[in-house]
């Protein structure tokens, strides 16, 4: 089976898709691999480190779609609503695809994407388990997100990040906020502390409390209580507005009181909630700096503006999205280890296994045969009930 890589085509994306320590693993389990020239560049991985661990180097990009028997990116169509459509009219029917497919973002191009006839892979949808551990390729990115955030915060606030001692006197360590506590938010905390911050931190799940505090950090903990907090997957539920107007009012004093806030709070197929709110930036110190990790999905700071950094009220606001492409060394690595291990998982002598007992198949599969037949997607575009065939 033949396994290609296109370099990536999102504006600014610098990682790639497999980087070539894999390839020893891939090809031992009787894949070929085809590159395009020049796909990992920008992320450190020149042609000729592919080229020696037995890569095919393919100039023309469809060149590699009409080859590849799966074609794994990290921005897919879905995913990249800016260049992606180009790829579309590549798919060949009963192609696998792998990698970042936006599966609740828009119904049309997951349409479109069935249509295609390809049998794509969605690896956001991998499922929180030990066994899927190693392909969780979310948390991968998440981790990247969460060290490049803070260092995005230090580089632009005014202040210098740890307590020092110097000939001038003591300079105080800055007070960083970070509100939502998944792998992003726990890495930007550990980060954080390295640079010698001193760190609260926020999430509307109990069991947060305790990672936060295991890095060093004070969990600020709020006299109100989410309803089923989190879901099976771990992930944080969504709360009515009530519950987010009262956590605006009980936050704003932390806030105010932070020289850089972290925001992470994304919850799955929904658009991102309201943390920060224009009042509460008003009342940040002049300099301070939020860095808004949802700003993908609509952003936890009401002022975001998505893509871009703004300054308002005399406060820096950061809406980077593709915050991982901002380390695209590691980014590669880790999202490469992580594909690798599930297309070992989902082919075995060089065989597809698309069996539905399978919960990471299950999970991840998300079109084939010209349909989405994913349960999760189908029930979150309010499509009827995927027949089953055979």
């Amino acid at each position: 089976m033949i396994i290609g890589v296109p370099k990536e085509s999102y504006p600014g994306e610098r990682r790639v898709a497999l980087v070539p320590a894999v390839l020893p693993t891939l090809t031992k389990a009787g894949f070929e691999v085809h590159i395009e020239a020049g796909a990992g560049i920008e992320a450190g991985y020149p042609d000729s480190l592919y080229a020696g661990k037995g890569a095919k180097i393919v100039a023309d990009r469809a060149a590699v779609f009409a080859a590849a028997d799966i074609v794994v990116q990290i921005l897919c169509y879905g995913s990249n609503d800016i260049t992606g459509k180009q790829d579309v009219p590549h798919y060949r029917r009963d192609q696998m695809l792998v990698g970042f497919l936006r599966p609740f973002g828009s119904a049309e191009m997951v349409q479109e994407i069935a249509r295609a006839g390809v049998t794509a892979f969605s690896v956001e949808l991998m499922p929180r388990t030990t066994r899927a551990q190693s392909m969780d390729a979310l948390s991968s990115m998440g981790t990247a997100c969460g060290y490049k955030a803070v260092l995005l915060a230090a580089d632009t606030h005014p202040r210098i990040f740890p307590m020092l001692t110097t000939a001038a006197g003591t300079i105080t360590p800055a007070r960083v906020f970070v509100i939502g506590c998944g792998v992003a938010g726990l890495q930007a905390i550990a980060t954080a502390r390295r640079l010698g911050a001193v760190i609260s931190a926020y999430d509307l799940r109990p069991a947060a409390k305790e990672q936060v505090q295991s890095l060093g950090g004070r969990f600020v903990e709020l006299p109100i209580e989410a309803k089923d907090a989190q879901d099976a997957r771990g992930y944080a539920r969504a709360q009515d507005e009530d519950f987010y107007r009262r956590q605006r009012e009980l936050l704003g004093k932390v806030v105010q009181e932070s020289d850089v806030v972290i925001t992470a709070a994304v919850i799955p197929g929904k658009k991102s909630p309201v943390l920060v709110t224009e009042d509460m930036v008003k009342g940040m110190a002049l300099g301070s700096v939020i860095v808004d990790l949802a700003a993908e999905r609509g952003g936890n700071c009401e002022i975001a503006e998505t893509g871009k950094t703004v300054v308002k009220h005399g406060v820096t606001i950061i809406g980077a999205t593709n915050v991982a492409s901002g380390v695209p060394y590691h980014a590669s690595m880790m999202y490469a280890r992580n594909i690798t291990s599930f297309l070992n998982h989902l082919i075995k002598d060089q065989k597809l296994n698309l069996n539905q007992e399978d919960e990471i198949v299950r999970e991840t599969l998300l079109t084939h045969g010209g349909e989405i037949v994913n349960a999760r997607v189908r029930e979150f575009f309010k499509l009827p009930v995927f027949a089953k065939q055979g």
